[in-house]
């Protein structure tokens, strides 16, 4: 008998501007960045929904990270489209 798996994360692809963004942080923003961008993964709904946009912005005020994202309509991928650490 296999071991039951816990749900599919979605993949995350990260777009142009938030590239340029990545490229400015030191190796700890980073890590603090990858730790929010896996709990998006696990879980696309834990950003806050920006009115009147498919967009959600997830704020971790602990490790002092945003990210703005969207989910596909499958769930299956959420695009970063902006990241501050």
């Amino acid at each position: 008998m296999s071991p039951e798996h816990g749900p599919r994360r979605a993949r995350v692809v990260i777009v142009e501007p938030a590239l340029s963004q990545l490229d400015k942080l030191n190796p700890a923003e980073t890590h603090r960045l990858d730790r929010a961008v896996v709990a998006i993964s696990a879980n696309p709904e834990i950003g806050t929904p920006v009115p009147d946009t498919l967009l959600r912005d997830y704020t971790d005020d602990i490790e002092g990270v945003r990210v703005i994202y969207y989910v596909t309509a499958l769930r299956t991928i959420t695009v970063v489209a902006y990241v501050e650490a």
